[in-house]
């Protein structure tokens, strides 16, 4: 299945809306952050790049996926922007080139998570800066096969400690509009994995499980858009919020410098 086509690729489709919102608040964030030469590792669907690239003098977007035509005309439109074709890592570029590098969902998928973050460490300059956000695991519903690992919050800032001088460990929380959502996403899951007797989720290899879970996913997606279609329509980027990191937070946020 083409990743492009799996609920992993967040979209502006109404049923993504609860995650989309989310994701935008992240790419706003860090554009209040960034200047200079930007580098983005993880494209995507391509809807961060009007956020971000305005923003940088030069910016720099790679996947491991071939750009879609929107993605290419959104970079010839700004024209401060390049895409590259690249699995990661290592990095494709000399050291000290960035001034920021932003990655959004992205770091849960690599198998050397450690090698990647050392990456980043040699293409930023002294002084830049690494904003990177992953899903926070004491929130997910259920094992998500895509995902190689998840990480706490603790997890993921001894990760980044051992490339990083600091590291700031912040999180991605909603209101009550998003824990009413969430709340209704969770009953519905319950429902779906109370039929795993055998836990089968945690022992099978997640390759197995990966067009299932997707196939389901979507499908609970569209389910509670159509349940609660008011609910679901209404969320904004502004119902969901950035503070100090703690379990109750969806997104794990944290900016590392060098």
């Amino acid at each position: 299945m083409n990743n492009l086509l799996t609920a992993e690729r967040v979209s502006n489709d109404i049923s993504d809306n609860y995650v989309f919102q989310r994701s935008l608040l992240a790419y706003y964030t860090a554009a209040n952050h960034i200047s200079n030469r930007v580098l983005e590792i993880g494209t995507g669907t391509g809807y961060g790049i009007t956020i971000v690239a305005p923003k940088a003098k030069s910016f720099i977007t790679i996947d491991k996926n071939e750009p879609s035509i929107e993605i290419l005309q959104q970079a010839k439109l700004i024209g401060n922007t390049e895409f590259r074709k690249a699995s990661v890592p290592p990095l494709p570029f000399a050291d000290n080139t960035f001034d920021f590098v932003i990655s959004f969902q992205v770091i849960e998928h690599i198998p050397d998570d450690k090698k990647l973050i050392q990456e980043v460490k040699r293409v930023l300059r002294p002084g830049g800066k690494f904003i990177v956000t992953t899903p926070n695991k004491k929130m997910s519903l259920t094992r998500n096969p895509w995902h190689i690992r998840e990480y706490t919050a603790e997890e993921g800032n001894t990760l980044l400690k051992q490339a990083f001088s600091s590291v700031e460990s912040l999180g991605v929380f909603g209101n009550e509009k998003i824990m009413e959502y969430y709340q209704k996403n969770k009953e519905r899951v319950e429902n779906i994995t109370r039929w795993d007797i055998l836990n089968l989720q945690y022992h099978l290899p997640r390759q197995i499980l990966q067009i299932p879970y997707d196939i389901l996913n979507r499908m609970n997606r569209n389910k509670l858009h159509k349940q609660n279609s008011k609910l679901t329509e209404s969320i904004r980027m502004e119902d969901y919020y950035i503070g100090p990191v703690n379990d109750q937070c969806f997104d794990l946020f944290y900016i590392a410098e060098k």
